[in-house]
């Protein structure tokens, strides 16, 4: 048999007691049959044939409910004939539960229906047969699979959409645990991207049920409040609306105008992020202007305006720049009579479909409009953007951690120097917009003009700014940036420089820390041969000599145990333990090697280096306190040196008690200035009654003469009565100079 579809194998692998009798049992197909009259006949059997598949493959299954399983994906599939969508999506969806809860795999629906309909079957099923570390591991990677079989065929999205919808109709038959588990995962995954991808009335649906099922008693107080509202509020609905439509035909204008209302959980979150009471939220009356083309968009909105007063700053023009999902209206927000907020939007009909149904209008509606394309293209955009940000993302949470920013439905519109308009989350920074334009722009960005003036990258960008990227060859991510960059492509290629760069010099590190724990141990130890490297990778369960590197790099593998397991791969093992070689360090290394915090070593200090666990390096004080009670362990500790670095400043603490007179502070870091150092930070400490007062200051110093430098002349100021250089956490660990 032939279909639009493509060739049907055979002879199918899945066997019914259906597959040469389809027709005495047709009754069964009754409830979708009616809703296919849009496909030819035979993708009507080809989804006829995947029905009485599924029904025998789920027979004595039953949902929460008592109905049986087969009545929630012919349940789906309607949803789907709702958006005319071909029978391979809808052999999909009536089969997509198949895999996961019955015998038959991925392989015999493909034998049976086609490679297209076992790819959507597999994007869909979830991963239940896989064990992960917990629940949010499983749920952040079920979730990634399903966005990349997305990016792949957006259909998956589809039939999930319509899985999930089904299913939250359906919830009450739950328990209150699990109802509100998955009224949760909806509100924050499943209404966005139906929202983002233009479903508006399933993201107000799931939205609106999510809120029912997580917060059933503010639900019941917000539905209960909105029906007594409603009573009074239609009668001056109805006047306004009336009034609206003869104003418009007055004018000429063909429209047609209907009143429309603030759904459930759009209320409620108006009512929390704004801090409004509900006859606040509930005061501002909707309508809905459709009319036949752009130009009448303009024309009926100039109408309005001379009914009603414009409320400055609250009109957007989204047919000129449409929303990221490809929503196009015009909004304005008017004083209607009496001072009543009236929300209007105007928009042509093609435009309200597409604001209905999305990218699901690509089926709907078969027609080479410009705007259709326009949808389809945003679409595949972001689509296309989810593999990108997977390509630098493998763990599941973290990929999902970026996913979920992306979803967020406010965008800021700004305009690159050559003009094009970029869509941008609210809240976005320069950083996100330059690695929204490109990688590289991103990774070597070192400063932006807005609006011809030069501003700091971490500036929030606002709707119409002139954004121009300004980089350096020689410039690189800084892990700053995560604290103010927003979008996921951003994060997403910052985390995973770092962590490439991180990496990188990790292993550097750990080559040389090899080596010198090899020498110390047997000075005369040939370098290791490839071979013989291979066996130490295979005893180390190290994928790479550059991962067995880093790892020792990072102090996950002490270089003094390696190194014995090379000697002994050698057959070369000394028995004994010499104390290691030095290690030079120059303050500067960044991730692997760290400066502790606690005793803020400088060039001309003695010095001690421990391996931490995950922090690499940590380079300590010889008398520093907090290492007490690692001196015993000779493993875990190296000599290092400091190796000349010029121009490199490092942070050291010292104390003063001072007299308390009017204007010491002012003296003190005069004189500070005054020896070339700059103050990080001051605190100041007094006693109630007491003459003296104790000051805190961070210094960025060169090195310890630098220091000594400093003190001697803070020791020349009369108002100075002591003076320490702080090491340790307490005040009585304080060492004097």
């Amino acid at each position: 048999m032939k279909s639009s579809t493509g060739a049907r194998p055979s002879p199918p692998p899945i066997r019914t007691q259906h597959d040469s009798a389809g027709a005495h049992a047709s009754a069964d197909f009754s409830a979708l049959a009616p809703q296919l009259v849009y496909l030819p006949p035979a993708d009507i059997e080809l989804v006829r044939d995947a029905f009485y598949v599924s029904r025998d493959a789920h027979a004595g299954q039953f949902r929460k409910s008592g109905e049986p399983y087969i009545s929630h994906p012919l349940a789906v599939a309607g949803i789907l004939s709702g958006w005319h969508l071909d029978a391979q999506a809808l052999a999909a969806a009536l089969l997509h539960d198949v895999v996961e809860d019955t015998a038959a795999t991925t392989e015999d629906i493909q034998a049976r229906f086609g490679k297209a309909v076992a790819h959507l079957v597999e994007g869909v099923s979830k991963l239940d047969k896989l064990s992960f570390a917990n629940e949010e591991h499983a749920q952040a990677e079920n979730f990634r699979k399903m966005l990349l079989a997305m990016a792949r065929d957006v259909r998956v999205i589809l039939i999930k959409l319509a899985d999930r919808l089904h299913n939250m109709r359906t919830l009450g038959d739950l328990s209150a645990e699990k109802r509100k588990r998955i009224a949760a995962e909806t509100l924050e995954i499943y209404a966005p991207i139906a929202n983002r991808l233009g479903l508006h009335a399933v993201y107000q649906e799931l939205d609106d049920l999510g809120f029912r099922y997580l917060y059933p008693t503010r639900h019941r107080v917000v539905m209960k409040a909105v029906r007594a509202e409603r009573g009074n509020r239609r009668e001056l609905v109805e006047k306004i609306r009336e009034t609206i439509q003869e104003k418009l035909d007055q004018a000429g204008v063909d429209a047609t105008v209907t009143g429309r209302e603030k759904h459930l959980y759009s209320i409620y979150k108006k009512m929390q992020e704004k801090n409004l009471g509900f006859t606040e939220v509930f005061d501002i009356y909707g309508f809905r202007v459709v009319v036949k083309d752009v130009p009448s968009c303009y024309l009926a909105l100039g109408v309005l305006h001379g009914l009603y007063k414009p409320i400055p700053g609250k009109f957007k023009d989204y047919i000129a720049i449409p929303k990221a999902n490809g929503y196009q209206s015009l909004h304005s927000i008017l004083f209607g009579p009496q001072g009543t907020p009236i929300e209007i939007q105007i928009r042509t009909q093609d435009m309200h479909r597409f604001a209905e149904t999305g990218v699901a209008s690509h089926w709907m509606y078969k027609s080479s409009d410009a705007a259709l394309s326009d949808v389809q293209q945003r679409t595949h955009r972001w689509l296309q953007s989810l593999l990108d940000i997977q390509a630098d993302n493998k763990d599941s949470p973290e990929f999902l951690e970026h996913i979920k920013v992306d979803l967020f439905p406010d965008d800021v519109y700004v305009f690159t120097p050559k003009g094009r308009i970029m869509a941008l989350p609210r809240g976005a920074t320069a950083v996100d917009f330059a690695y929204a334009v490109h990688t590289d722009v991103g990774h070597h960005c070192v400063a932006v003009k807005i609006n011809h003036e030069l501003m700091p990258l971490r500036t929030e960008l606002r709707n119409g700014d002139h954004v121009e990227i300004i980089t350096a060859a020689n410039a690189a991510p800084n892990a700053a940036w995560l604290n103010f960059a927003v979008t996921g492509k951003a994060r997403s290629h910052i985390r995973q420089f770092l962590r490439t760069a991180k990496a990188e010099e990790s292993a550097q590190l750990g080559q040389s820390l090899l080596e010198n724990a090899l020498k110390a141990l047997n000075p005369e130890a040939p370098p290791p041969s490839p071979v013989l490297l291979q066996k130490l990778l295979r005893e180390t369960n190290s994928k790479s000599a550059d991962e067995l590197y880093a790892e020792i790099g990072l102090g996950r593998k002490p270089a003094m145990v390696v190194a014995h397991q090379l000697l002994h791969l050698m057959g070369d093992e000394t028995g004994r333990t010499p104390h290691p070689m030095t290690v030079t360090i120059r303050g500067t290394e960044g991730v692997p090697v760290e400066l502790a915090s606690c005793c803020h070593p400088i060039p001309g200090d003695p010095i001690l280096g421990f391996i931490h666990k995950d922090r690499g390096l940590i380079i300590h004080t010889h008398d520093c306190p907090a290492i007490h009670n690692f001196r015993a362990d000779p493993e875990k500790w190296l000599d290092v040196e400091w190796q000349a670095a010029p121009g490199s400043l490092f942070d050291v603490s010292i104390k003063l008690v001072v007299a308390n007179q009017r204007g010491v502070l002012a003296r003190v870091a005069a004189a500070i200035s005054e020896q070339g150092s700059n103050i990080g930070n001051v605190a100041m400490q007094e006693e109630d009654g007491s003459p003296y007062t104790a000051l805190y200051f961070t210094l960025k110093v060169e090195d310890r003469m630098h220091l000594a430098r400093i003190m001697r002349a803070l020791r020349q100021l009369p108002d100075v009565v002591r003076i320490f250089r702080m090491k340790g956490r307490r005040e009585g660990r304080a060492q004097s100079q």
